[in-house]
Parts: C-alpha cells; structure tokens; sequence
C-alpha cells in the first residue's frame, strides 16, 4: 500500500510501515503538548526546609517514587485544584449577578 492524495486531497490507503524512521533530530524537534497547549519539560532546582512529619509522610509515600517526583505530582494536584475551585467561583459569582 501507498499514500496516495485522492481527488478530494484526502490520504487513501495509508500504511504506516512506508513511514520513514523517526530520527534523533525528529525527536528534538518534539513539543510535548497537553490539551494542544505546549508544556515545558524543563525543571528547576530548588531547596525548601520541610518539617520533620511532612518528610517522614513522604518517605511512606515514596514506595517507588522518588521524593521530587511525588512532591511535584502533589504540588501540581493542588495547582489545577485551585484553578477549578476559582474558576466555579467565577461562574457563580457571574450567574448570581445575571439574576
């Protein structure tokens, strides 16, 4: 099979053995998108003092993650959690003065 524009210029046929390989200039061109919109892989080191009991809950947690890794997914969890809880408050504070 072939990739092959039909009149419509739509791809007929397509087989995705024909494909070339992706190379490691391919993969260094990748963006990692969520939702469409580009999210940074980038990461930034810092230190932040912990409390004793906050340290020892996460080494419970820690099973098979390491400690940035669950202390990012925690951090990241509470910032979309914000976001949803302002933006219901936006919503309703629009819609009680709608009425």
């Amino acid at each position: 099979m072939s990739n092959k524009l039909t009149s419509d210029h739509s791809v007929a046929n397509t087989d995705l053995d024909e494909a070339p390989p992706l190379t490691e200039a391919d993969w260094q061109r990748a963006v990692h998108r969520v939702g469409l919109q580009p999210v940074t892989t980038a990461k930034t080191q810092v230190t932040i003092p912990l409390d004793a009991d906050v340290l020892a809950w996460l080494a419970e947690q820690a099973n098979t993650e390491d400690y940035p890794t669950l202390i990012n997914g925690a951090l990241r969890d509470t910032m979309r959690e914000h976001r949803l809880e302002e933006r219901i408050r936006r919503v309703i504070r629009e819609e009680l003065h709608a009425r």
